[in-house]
C-alpha cells in the first residue's frame, strides 16, 4: 500500500497536466469553431504549400500591395489588362516597332527651304518667286539639274523671264506653250529649242506685259522637268510698282 502511494504523481505534475489539457482543449476548440486568426500564427511561418490552389481572392489582398517584384517575369498577358487602360505613360515608346502600315512614311518628302515637299512619288517639286522693281536686270531665281531660270523687270516695267542651259549638261530640249498680252488681247505663245545651251536665255514671255504658260525641259537621258509659270508687269501687286515672276518646277 505504501508503495502505491509513493508512485502517485506529485501535485506539481498534476497541475502541469491540467494546464496542458486546458491549452490543448482551447486550441482544439478554436479549430473546431474557426476562431483561429492571424494572432495565433507566427509571423513568416505560412508557406505557399500551406495554401489551397486558387483559393486566394482579390478581397484577401490589401489594395496597392502587389508590386512588380511579386510577379514572375513574362507572366502578365493582354487578357490580364483591362481594355483601353494602358496609356503612353505605361509604355516605353522607344521599344515599339514600326507600324506596318506606316512603312510608306519612309518615302515622305523632306522639306525644301520654302517648306514645300521635296519629293512626291519620285518627283521633285519646287517653286520660284521674284518680285522686282522696274529696270532690274534678269538674275538667277532657280537652278535645275540642266537649266537656269532668270527673272527681271525692264525699264518699261515689263517682266523678264528667261531659261538657259547649264554647261556640261547632256543634250537638252525645251518646249514652251503659253499665252501673253494684256487681258483684252491675249495671244498664244510657242517656243521650241532642240539644243538648249548656256547662252541661249530663251524668253518665256514673248513681248507681252503679262504671260503664263508651261515649259518642258527634257534631257536625252530621260530626265524631264515641267515648269508652270506666270509673270506680270509693274502692276503685279496693288500698291507696289514691281514685276512678279513665279512658278513651280516638277522634275524627275
Amino acid at each position: 500500500m505504501k508503495s502505491i502511494l509513493r508512485r502517485r504523481p506529485s501535485p506539481a505534475l498534476v497541475i502541469a497536466l491540467i494546464a496542458l489539457f486546458i491549452s490543448l482543449s482551447g486550441v482544439a476548440y478554436g479549430v473546431a469553431t474557426g476562431s483561429i486568426d492571424s494572432r495565433e500564427i507566427k509571423d513568416n511561418t505560412v508557406r505557399s504549400r500551406d495554401l489551397r490552389n486558387n483559393d486566394i481572392r482579390t478581397k484577401d489582398l490589401r489594395n496597392n500591395e502587389i508590386r512588380g517584384r511579386d510577379l514572375r517575369n513574362s507572366t502578365v498577358q493582354g487578357r490580364d489588362v483591362a481594355l483601353n487602360t494602358l496609356t503612353g505613360d505605361d509604355i516605353n515608346e522607344s521599344r515599339l516597332g514600326k507600324v506596318a502600315s506606316a512603312t510608306a512614311a519612309d518615302t515622305a518628302a523632306s522639306a525644301t527651304s520654302a517648306g514645300n515637299a521635296n519629293t512626291v512619288g519620285g518627283l521633285a517639286v519646287r517653286k520660284f518667286f521674284a518680285k522686282q522693281p522696274a529696270n532690274t536686270a534678269a538674275t538667277e531665281v532657280f537652278r535645275g539639274d540642266t537649266f537656269i531660270i532668270r527673272a527681271g523687270c525692264n525699264a518699261l516695267g515689263d517682266p523678264i523671264l528667261q531659261i538657259g542651259g547649264l554647261a556640261g549638261a547632256p543634250p537638252t530640249n525645251l518646249s514652251v506653250q503659253g499665252a501673253e498680252g494684256a487681258p483684252a488681247a491675249v495671244a498664244a505663245f510657242h517656243l521650241s529649242d532642240s539644243a538648249l545651251a548656256p547662252g541661249d536665255n530663251q524668253t518665256l514671255l514673248g513681248s507681252g506685259t503679262t504671260a503664263a504658260g508651261t515649259a518642258v525641259v527634257s534631257v536625252t537621258d530621260g530626265r524631264v522637268a515641267t515648269i508652270a509659270y506666270a509673270a506680270d508687269g509693274t502692276n503685279a501687286f496693288s500698291g507696289e510698282a514691281v514685276c512678279a515672276s513665279r512658278g513651280t518646277v516638277t522634275s524627275g
